[in-house]
């Protein structure tokens, strides 16, 4: 007997349908899920796969997903499926095991990696999609660019709710203040993700939720993924902290050059309102991000300060492989998505 609530499939709050695979272990994973297999991909050969590939990465998704809205006909039941739940910790050791050798060895000076994401690049680093977007982005590009960032947006600050049991104090307080403010202030039309909705409608593009997850590269969904993988594990709670306050202290010059590029495109009012509210509001949230998040955990616990860099870096990290992947795509005059956008 499945356990599943009927939703209307053109309601906003329908959960979306089942991805297509792209390889043979989110083909198993996926078939289990729709009810047309029982023969899940082994532990080993997620372990060997490529870890920001196209085939680990939608695997991870499709299974973090089911902690959010999950999928139209799959069994709520599977969320904590333990042979899922198998495959899934296989899939993380192999990203996360990814992350931590690319990021070098990291250290723990959060004061420093901190402030070093506060020093904006002098002209263009090869991976600033918003300074090309502002610069000479053209609207067709602002849609892909929007499709992409979907995943996360549409869900906006979900991720980062996982960690706030697992914090205290000035750290949690903090939290919760920020999130406050992402989730509308108490005003459902102003919830960060309605906002995002309506840009895509404004633009033309469709804000069902999930949506362009087919359309969507690897590179995209590792940056959602990375955030599911930090804050559904207590462990990696500082990891998490530092991933959000990447978020918070880059988001205000970013959103402030994506404005500009919708309004040079001739975007709608609704467009630029949502980039708008994010350079006023994180603004104020860096502050409260860096001396209350980040100093009351540190407080609490010093011995987390590598993860907070951890996190940080990593951030960094996936969203450069991101940027080069937009940025090759479409300085070549080609979609950057695996299947473009309908005009």
């Amino acid at each position: 007997m499945t356990t599943q609530v009927t939703t209307p499939r053109d309601s906003p709050a329908a959960p979306p349908a089942l991805p297509t695979a792209r390889g043979p272990l989110s083909e198993g994973v996926l078939a289990v899920l729709a009810g047309d297999g029982t023969r899940l991909p082994a532990a080993d050969a997620v372990r060997c796969s490529d870890p920001y590939g196209d085939d680990l990465q939608l695997l991870l998704y499709v299974l973090y997903e089911l902690h959010y809205r999950g999928f139209a006909g799959v069994d709520e039941r599977l969320e904590w499926d333990p042979a899922l739940l198998g495959v899934r910790a296989a899939a993380e050791d192999a990203f996360l095991d990814a992350l931590r050798r690319d990021t070098g060895p990291g250290g723990r000076d959060v004061a420093r990696a901190v402030d070093e994401l506060q020093l904006e690049p002098v002209g263009d680093d090869g991976h600033g999609v918003s300074h090309h977007l502002r610069r000479e982005g053209e609207l067709w590009q602002l849609r892909e660019y929007a499709a992409v960032r979907s995943l996360y947006h549409l869900k906006e600050a979900d991720p980062h709710l996982w960690v706030v049991p697992r914090l205290r104090g000035r750290a949690k307080a903090g939290m919760v203040a920020v999130e406050f403010d992402e989730f509308g202030a108490g005003r459902a039309e102003n919830v960060h993700a309605q906002l995002f909705a309506d840009l895509m409608t404004d633009l033309g593009l469709d804000a069902r939720y999930g949506r362009y997850l087919d359309a969507a590269p690897a590179q995209a969904l590792a940056v959602v993924n990375m955030m599911s993988l930090f804050g559904l594990h207590r462990r990696l709670r500082g990891a998490l902290v530092g991933h959000f306050a990447t978020v918070e202290i880059t988001s205000s010059p970013g959103s402030r050059r994506l404005a500009e590029a919708l309004r040079r495109a001739g975007a709608g009012p609704a467009a630029q309102r949502f980039y708008d509210e994010h350079v006023e509001a994180d603004a104020v949230h860096e502050q409260v991000v860096r001396h209350e998040v980040i100093g009351g955990l540190l407080e609490d616990e010093p011995g987390l300060a590598a993860d907070v860099v951890l996190g940080i870096e990593a951030t960094g990290h996936l969203e450069d492989l991101l940027g080069d992947h937009l940025l090759a795509a479409w300085r070549g005059g080609r979609s950057a998505l695996r299947t473009p956008l309908t005009p």
